[in-house]
């Protein structure tokens, strides 16, 4: 009797531990490598904050670009609108149907209507260009923390702590 009773009290143990490492909890910014047969993870923990931001350099006009996103229903992405300075080779020069560019204080800005998206490719240049991600008050340089010259799919999930230990937390 009293072995059963231990037997059925470990193994309620294991079943509340397992939960507790296995179950995705977690929202983060994923960064998952393509092209690769076993990808490593790199991740951004998200807080109650929605909106976040990518800068980069264009790497022929040499100007910042600014793209402006939010998180929406959980784990999905939306568009809010990019603003930069050149409508040179890259940029879009005019607005297609759901958008509207305008034009302020010598800066273009392209916003979207309701552009949602599950997630997308970023792909990191080997060029001394910013590429960064600001979440919070913080800025992640990707560069510093991703290989450069790799394409990486960028989404928002749910991680569990065994794959939150298996991954690389940016710093």
């Amino acid at each position: 009797m009293r072995k059963r009773k231990l037997i059925i009290v470990l193994t309620f143990l294991f079943i509340c531990f397992s939960i507790v490492i296995f179950l995705p909890l977690q929202k983060v910014f994923a960064f998952t490598e393509t092209r690769i047969d076993h990808p490593i993870l790199h991740y951004i923990p998200l807080t109650a904050e929605d909106t976040f931001q990518i800068r980069y350099t264009h790497s022929i006009h040499k100007s910042d670009v600014l793209e402006h996103y939010k998180r929406v229903d959980g784990t999905r992405i939306q568009m809010l609108g990019m603003e930069y300075e050149d409508l040179a080779i890259g940029m879009p020069s005019f607005a297609e149907k759901n958008q509207t560019l305008t034009k302020r204080d010598g800066k273009y800005y392209l916003q979207f209507d309701n552009e949602v998206i599950e997630n997308f490719t970023i792909y990191i240049g080997d060029l001394d260009l910013d590429l960064v991600l600001r979440y919070e008050q913080y800025e992640y340089d990707l560069k510093k923390d991703l290989q450069r010259g790799k394409s990486y799919l960028f989404e928002v999930k749910r991680l569990s702590l065994y794959e939150q230990w298996k991954g690389v937390r940016m710093k």
